[in-house]
């Protein structure tokens, strides 16, 4: 079952990507080579400020649509790195770790909402929802390095991907909870089903830990 999860996101994966490839050409003829990914990764991160403020004042339609476009800047700068050559350790550092600070903006938007409207112990949830989300990708990239670390690892990053509440899963869901205007059904979605990922997760890192030692 996982592993058809699995498969199903990445062959929705490679249908986002096709697009957004060939609009990396085109920005990387028009630029003359000069718009780099990791100005592309900064440019998504800061736009995230706005969506968070949107997301807070409650003008949910712009907020999702603000998500979906600068979304796939996650993958332009991928496919961008690829295309002029500079796939690097740094590039995925800072792509990796812009994620986190996205969520993070996304989800205090998300728990000043919740405040504001009276909803304590929704903030609860959303914050679980948060933390859930950072473990999810903390124990990818922890096990990951504790592979590379012992010169065993030919996987760079991609051994612990699986589960079905990934970053671009995650980031889906709370872009139909604002279209829909469910945001409170998006979050106690992610965070469940971000708490189950993290902890399969974690049993098979801690497996193929064991199976490495």
């Amino acid at each position: 079952m996982a592993n058809t999860t699995d498969s199903l996101i990445d062959s929705s994966g490679q249908l986002v990507r096709r697009p957004v490839k060939q609009a990396a050409k085109l920005l990387n003829r028009i630029s003359k080579g000069k718009l780099t990914p990791n100005s592309v990764t900064i440019i998504g991160l800061i736009a995230h400020l706005p969506i968070a403020w949107l997301i807070a004042t409650e003008h949910n339609l712009a907020a999702a649509i603000l998500l979906i476009i600068f979304g796939l800047f996650d993958t332009l700068d991928g496919e961008l790195a690829r295309l002029q050559h500079r796939v690097s350790s740094t590039g995925m550092l800072l792509d990796s770790v812009t994620d986190r600070f996205k969520e993070v903006l996304i989800y205090m938007g998300i728990a000043y909402v919740f405040s504001t409207s009276g909803q304590k112990y929704d903030v609860v949830v959303a914050m679980l929802a948060l933390g859930a989300s950072l473990c999810v990708s903390y124990i990818n990239a922890r096990a990951d390095s504790v592979l590379l670390a012992n010169s065993k690892a030919n996987d760079h990053n991609k051994q612990f991907r699986g589960g079905i509440m990934r970053f671009e899963i995650r980031m889906v869901v709370i872009i139909l909870g604002l279209l829909l205007n469910h945001l409170l059904s998006a979050v106690i979605l992610i965070a469940l089903l971000a708490s189950y990922t993290a902890l399969v997760r974690l049993i098979n890192a801690t497996k193929k830990l064991d199976v490495q030692s």
